[in-house]
Formats: structure tokens, C-alpha cells, sequence
């Protein structure tokens, strides 16, 4: 079980990581006026990273199953922001 929650806060970090990258591009976009990511797309990245790891931390603080369905909450989550965002 250490194994899974080891990758799922891997993942939290990365949707963490990846939602910090995106708010700097809309920044850095807005100041320079050309087109970058809108606001649909900062408000995904921003709430799955908040769901992210809030799912990660209750992961951590539990044992067994609900340790799994933490963990299970991170991956889907990193998985429709990718499937969402990233490659439709």
C-alpha cells in the first residue's frame, strides 16, 4: 500500500506542479497580450490540484481500503485533467 500512495503523491505533486505552470503561462499571456490559456483551463488545473491533494493527504492519514480509494481520488482526478485539458 506505501507503494501506491508513494505514486499517487508523486501524481498529487505533478497536478500540483502542472496547475502552478499553467496559472504563470495566463500570467505571463495577460501581460504580454497574446492568446494563452483561459480561464476554464486555470479553474481545471486549480481544482484538480486541490482535489489532488486533498485526496493525497487524506490517503496518507488512513490505512487499507480508504488509504486505496484516496489514492484511487488522485489518479482519476489527474486523469480527467489530463483526458479534459491536455488531449481532447
Amino acid at each position: 500500500m506505501k507503494l501506491v500512495r508513494g505514486f499517487s503523491g508523486v501524481v498529487a505533486a505533478g497536478t500540483v506542479a502542472l496547475a502552478l505552470v499553467v496559472i504563470g503561462t495566463a500570467v505571463v499571456a495577460a501581460r504580454r497580450e497574446f492568446p494563452g490559456p483561459g480561464t476554464e483551463s486555470v479553474a481545471w488545473h486549480v481544482v484538480s490540484a486541490v482535489i489532488a491533494v486533498a485526496a493525497q493527504i487524506y490517503s496518507d492519514k488512513r490505512r487499507g481500503f480508504a488509504a486505496f480509494s484516496g489514492s484511487a481520488v488522485v489518479f482519476v482526478a489527474a486523469g480527467l485533467l489530463l483526458w479534459t485539458q491536455w488531449w481532447s
